[in-house]
C-alpha cells in the first residue's frame, strides 16, 4: 500500500489517539519555540504584512495543532504594539497528508478562535484558518504567497520506501529489521540515506518557490547523536515482531520484507544537504538532547510526573508510539496483533528504563530566503 495512503496519526480522541497522546510532540515544539519567536518577530520587522501567511507542516491533529498559530499571533500582537501599529490579518495553512483527521482540527475551531479573543481582546484581527492536504515533497501553494514556514517532528518521513529495499523482494536487503539498525548492510544505510537526501532537497526547492522573498523558516527534526546514543523506537518495535516470528505470530516472510518509510539523520547530514541545494541561508541550527521520559510526561511546575511508577511512565512511552506507528503497522501485519505489540512494547521500555535514561535528539534550523 502506498506510504501516503497509511501514513497517518490514529485519528479520533480514543484512548490510542494521536489527540490524547502527543504530549512527545508538543514538548518537542515547546523546546524550539524560542527560536520560532525569534524568527517571526525577524521577519515581521522586516515584513510588515498586510495579512501574514504562515503554512504548518506536518500538523496532524489533536491539541498540537494550533500551537504555532497561537505562538504567531501572541508574537506579531506584542511586535505591533510595540511598533505602534495595527495588527495584520491572518492566514493560516495547516498541511497533513491525505488521510489526517483535518475534522478534528475544524471542530477545534471555535474554541481557539475564543481564547485568542479573551488572551490579545478587542485587536485580535481576522484569522483565517484552513486545512492543505497534500504531500510535502512538492508543490503545496503559489509562488512567493507565504511568509513563514513551520514544521515539527515530520521530516523523518520519508516520500517511500527506498525502491532498493522493495526490489529485493526474494533476498530482502535488511532482513530481520524493519528500519536502518547498527547491523543493517551497508547498502541499506546507502538507500535510506539517499531518500532522504533526495526528499529533503525536493522540500527545500518546494518552499523557496512558495515563500516570499525574504521569507523564513524554521523546521525541527528528529535526528540520531552517535555521542549521546540516542534510541530508535522502530528498532524496539523491529525487536518485539522478531521475538512474535519466533512465537508464530508474526509471519517471517512478512517482516523481512516489510520497511519502515522512516529514517533519522545527523546534524551533519541535514546541514550538508541544505547547503548543497541552496536555496537557503542558515541563520541558526541548534541540537537538543532530551530525555525520553519527560519528554512524553505532562510536565508542571512541581514536576508531578516524577512520582509516576514506572508502569505509568511505560504506558505512556508505548500509547505515545502507538498513536503514531499503529496505522502503518497495522496494514501490513494486521490488526489482530497490535494489543499484544505495545503491551510488549510497554515492557521492554520499562526494562530499559530501569538500565539507564533513554535519550532523544532534536535539531531546530532557523533559514532564510533571500531578498
Amino acid at each position: 500500500m502506498a506510504t501516503e495512503q497509511v501514513l497517518h496519526m490514529n485519528g479520533g480522541t480514543g484512548e490510542t489517539s494521536y489527540a490524547n497522546n502527543s504530549t512527545f510532540q508538543k514538548n518537542a515544539i515547546l523546546r524550539t519555540k524560542h527560536i520560532m519567536e525569534e524568527c517571526i518577530i525577524k521577519l515581521y520587522r522586516s515584513t510588515s504584512p498586510e495579512c501574514w501567511k504562515v503554512a504548518d507542516l506536518g500538523c496532524s491533529s489533536g491539541p498540537n495543532t494550533l500551537m504555532v498559530a497561537s505562538t504567531t499571533v501572541k508574537v506579531v500582537d506584542a511586535m505591533s504594539q510595540t511598533l505602534n501599529q495595527d495588527p495584520p490579518m491572518y492566514q493560516f495553512f495547516l498541511n497533513d497528508l491525505y488521510g489526517n483527521d483535518f475534522n478534528n482540527i475544524f471542530k477545534s475551531l471555535p474554541d481557539f478562535y475564543k481564547r485568542m479573543e479573551e488572551e490579545i481582546g478587542h485587536k485580535f484581527g481576522p484569522c483565517f484558518i484552513s486545512g492543505t492536504p497534500g504531500t510535502f515533497y512538492g508543490r503545496l501553494f503559489p509562488n512567493h504567497s507565504i511568509h513563514f514556514f513551520h514544521s515539527s517532528s515530520t521530516l523523518h518521513w520519508l516520500s517511500q520506501i527506498p525502491k532498493e529495499l522493495n526490489s529485493e523482494v526474494e533476498k530482502p536487503m535488511n532482513k530481520g529489521a524493519i528500519c536502518l539498525t547498527k547491523a543493517s548492510p551497508p547498502g541499506v544505510h546507502k538507500a535510506y540515506s539517499e531518500q532522504f537526501q533526495r526528499d529533503l532537497k525536493v522540500f527545500l526547492r518546494s518552499r523557496s518557490e512558495e515563500l516570499i522573498p525574504g521569507g523564513a523558516m524554521v523546521l525541527s527534526m528528529i535526528i540520531l547523536d552517535q555521542n549521546h546514543n540516542t534510541i530508535n523506537g522502530w528498532e524496539v518495535i523491529g525487536a518485539i515482531l522478531n521475538n512474535m516470528v519466533s512465537e508464530h505470530k508474526v509471519e517471517k516472510r512478512k517482516l523481512d520484507s516489510y520497511n519502515i518509510s522512516s529514517y533519522f539523520p545527523t546534524a551533519e547530514e541535514v546541514r550538508q544537504v541544505i547547503e548543497e541545494e541552496g536555496s537557503f541561508n542558515i541563520q541558526r541550527m541548534e541540537k537538543i538532547i532530551y530525555d525520553i521520559v519527560e519528554s512524553v510526561m505532562e510536565t508542571s511546575n512541581d514536576d508531578s510526573f516524577i512520582h509516576e511508577d514506572e508502569d505509568a511512565i511505560g504506558e505512556r512511552q508505548a500509547r505515545t508510539i502507538r498513536a503514531v506507528s499503529e496505522p502503518i503497522l497495522k496494514a501490513e501485519f494486521g490488526e489482530e496483533i497490535m494489543d499484544e505489540l505495545f503491551t510488549r512494547f510497554k515492557s521492554k521500555t520499562i526494562q530499559l528504563n530501569r538500565v539507564k535514561k533513554l535519550k532523544g535528539a532534536t535539531l531546530v534550523a532557523y533559514m532564510t530566503k533571500d531578498t
